[in-house]
């Protein structure tokens, strides 16, 4: 986020003799607005990731404003295009920021004009108001391109798994159909036999898009095997040294951890447990307006695929870590409720377990009560 204090209005010496532009942009092309807050915006239409005519429009706008070779802060948000963009930019000199959509002020009219022109002049007024000192918007932080890269296992894992699951549940309501109802698992090592068995008594189009699903099925369970596979000896030769540290606790597998290093703690940094929590989404969002004092949960605006894996991990610790202080306070405080309470009370066991996590693999500390697996000879 960005760290940048609010100044009076008015005081906008940061931002004369400098450009600034906006990116808004779609899937066949970009709105590039800029100016210097002194002109009135110039807007450019350029196709979808043609880097040269940006270069052309950077050109074009610091010559109509008259500021060759001057300072250029730019802006867009986080979406589909990645980090590439970003990265050329900073290539080229140009000083840019990459928003977080969610975190844009919004008219809450209920019926409010949209299009690309009106975004692009929204960000560009909001950048101009962020190089004066206030606080807009929430910057998003860069990871490396190795880092970005690093997060692909376990992303293409986790939707070739999802599809698996999708194959699996298909074939089984075709077979349905015709009052099928098998015994072994889909896919597994039994299926070709049962299918051998069985499969004649469905018509024959019908047995020819099973087997069609099974192929499409075998295809996803190669892939998953040859992932983990990858996974597990990357493990074994001590290429992952965070994964394997947080492995060691009770409850936590190779899996999670892999997925909290790749998405948390292996490049992000934190200076307090409330930028750590906040980075998860895992934040209260209260609700004061004169005497209503509402608490709303957790504000879920942050990285989804580590807060999912945290709350899994957190009924894991409490049935694999009944010692520790984190089950201690949670059976203390929830156990004896009903089942909405402990449902809120895991979203709070999470957020103090990942905590600890972070602090066991900055200072070492295993977190209170905690026990490690056993060494394996």
């Amino acid at each position: 986020m960005s760290t940048t204090q609010t100044v009076p209005q008015g005081k906008d010496t940061a931002i004369q003799g400098e450009l600034y532009m906006s990116f808004e942009l779609g899937d066949k092309s970009w709105k590039v607005t800029a100016s210097d807050d002194r002109h009135t915006p110039s807007r450019y239409n350029v196709d979808a990731g043609d880097t040269a005519a940006v270069a052309h429009c950077i050109d074009q706008a610091q010559e109509r404003c008259k500021l060759e070779g001057a300072r250029v802060h730019s802006c867009y948000e986080a979406g589909r295009d990645g980090w590439w963009l970003h990265r050329w930019l900073i290539e080229q000199g140009v000083d840019n920021i990459v928003v977080d959509s969610s975190s844009i002020e919004v008219n809450r009219h209920a019926r409010r004009a949209k299009t690309d022109r009106i975004d692009g002049d929204k960000l560009l007024a909001m950048l101009l108001r962020h190089h004066r000192g206030e606080r807009v918007w929430s910057v998003v932080h860069e990871p490396t391109p190795e880092d970005e890269d690093a997060r692909r296992t376990h992303r293409e894992l986790a939707r070739l798994t999802k599809e698996r699951t999708s194959h699996m549940n298909r074939i089984g309501s075709l077979l349905v159909l015709h009052n099928l109802r098998p015994h072994v698992i889909i896919g597994g090592r039994d299926w070709p036999a049962w299918w051998a068995r069985h499969g004649e008594q469905v018509p024959p189009v019908l047995r020819a898009e099973i087997e069609r699903e099974s192929a499409r099925l075998t295809l996803v369970k190669q892939q998953v095997k040859a992932l983990e596979a990858a996974r597990r000896q990357e493990l074994a030769d001590g290429k992952q040294p965070l994964v394997a540290q947080l492995a060691l606790l009770r409850a936590i597998g190779p899996k999670g951890a892999w997925v909290l290093v790749k998405e948390l703690f292996g490049w992000r940094r934190f200076a307090n447990r409330r930028e750590l929590a906040g980075c998860l989404g895992l934040a209260p969002t209260p609700y004061a307006s004169g005497d209503s004092q509402i608490e709303q949960g957790i504000s879920k605006a942050g990285n989804k695929r580590a807060r999912t894996m945290l709350i899994e991990l957190a009924w894991s610790w409490l049935r694999l870590q009944p010692e520790s202080a984190l089950t201690q306070w949670f059976n203390r405080r929830f156990a004896g409720a009903g089942k909405r309470t402990r449902r809120v009370g895991i979203v709070a066991m999470a957020r103090k377990l990942v905590i600890v996590l972070w602090r066991y693999l900055q200072n070492g500390e295993i977190p209170a009560g905690a026990t490690l697996k056993p060494a394996t000879a």
